[in-house]
């Protein structure tokens, strides 16, 4: 691993009142810190204002995939308290679903569990077990975890159990696809009035599914770094949105892409001339300092934890130390970071 990549650099202090526990009571009242990648200019707003910077013709992007209530809580059948996160099911084995599992003591294949409320439980038993700590649970094939599971909420957020309020607020008003254990944040500011209002002004809109995958909770690693790939994660960027793109292109407008997961999404698809081609499968894509942008033109972000992906990309797209100095006037303005709090715009 190069010393342009130590993960040393891409650190930076954060006050832990500076990480929001809850969402604003108004999804688009967040403050938005506008960056220019060229000049580092910086403005501040609200998400609200953002017709203050998008334009007629430019084509906003966002990641529609929905979050499940993967997160269970229960007991082993011989007593101790158990948590499951529910990563997906077995393609043609009703009832077999992925996951993670923390619980006292070993862990052991035939382990069995009971998963719920008081009101509602299921039982469930430790078929597999995998080195890199996945496992796989048997459920009735009549019985499905999420219906007793609750919003996956990142372990940042430090509350015993999710609010009522998160099971709509921890999703974006576009979710349709099901299929990630953490929200595309940055969108979770938009609300359904803001894009009817940029619809009007000429911005156009367009989605691309990317299911969050349980690698977002988990510190980079150095073989990560060394390889240049991440968790592979499913994806599907339909031939409207290949569509769109191409006639944004035509007519000069920008890409604007809602979250890095959209921009991975995007950028996995990329063609040289700035396109991109419809496509569904997994992406490993990994994008950090040095990478070359295809496709996005500006994009909508949340503050992201040190050293993490997520940051890096976003260091890539407007530099190391520009994204480093603006994070840290966010700091001195008190802006609010990570899930539920403040939002970038990078142009």
């Amino acid at each position: 691993m190069s010393d342009a990549f130590s993960l040393d650099l891409f650190d930076y202090s954060l006050p832990r009142a500076r990480i929001a526990q809850h969402p604003l009571p108004e999804r688009d009242a967040a403050r938005l810190l506008v960056l220019d990648r060229t000049g580092g200019t910086r403005q501040h707003g609200q998400v609200r204002d953002l017709s203050r910077w998008l334009r007629a013709g430019d084509l906003l992007v966002g990641n529609a995939s929905r979050v499940r209530p993967a997160r269970l809580r229960g007991r082993k059948a011989t007593g101790g308290a158990a948590e499951a996160l529910i990563l997906g099911f077995l393609p043609d084995s009703p009832g077999r679903y992925r996951a993670l599992l923390r619980c006292g003591g070993r862990l052991r294949v035939g382990q069995k569990f009971h998963f719920g409320t008081e009101s509602e439980t299921i039982d469930a038993e430790l078929e597999t077990l995998s080195e890199g700590g996945e496992v796989t649970l048997v459920f009735s094939p009549e019985a499905s975890p999420y219906a007793v599971g609750e919003m996956p909420l990142p372990p940042y957020i430090r509350r015993k159990r999710p609010d009522p309020e998160d099971r709509e607020r921890y999703q974006t008003v576009f979710a349709c696809e099901p299929g990630s254990v953490a929200a595309p944040t940055a969108g979770l500011h938009l609300t359904e009035l803001l894009l009817r209002d940029l619809l009007g002004r000429g911005v156009s809109w367009a989605d691309v599914i990317l299911h969050v995958g349980p690698g977002t909770f988990r510190p980079l690693r150095p073989e990560d770094l060394t390889e240049g790939r991440l968790h592979p994660e499913d994806f599907e960027l339909p031939a409207a949105t290949a569509e769109a793109v191409a006639r944004t292109r035509a007519a000069g407008g920008r890409i604007v892409a809602v979250g890095t997961t959209t921009t991975r999404a995007l950028e996995t698809c990329a063609r040289e001339d700035g396109g991109v081609r419809p496509a569904r499968g997994e992406t490993d894509l990994f994008i950090r300092p040095g990478y070359r942008f295809r496709v996005v033109d500006a994009l909508l972000t949340n503050f992201h934890l040190p050293r993490s992906s997520l940051l890096l990309l976003v260091a890539a797209f407007a530099g190391r130390e520009r994204v480093l100095s603006a994070y840290a006037e966010a700091v001195a303005k008190g802006y609010r970071f990570y899930s539920y709090g403040d939002a970038m715009l990078i142009l």
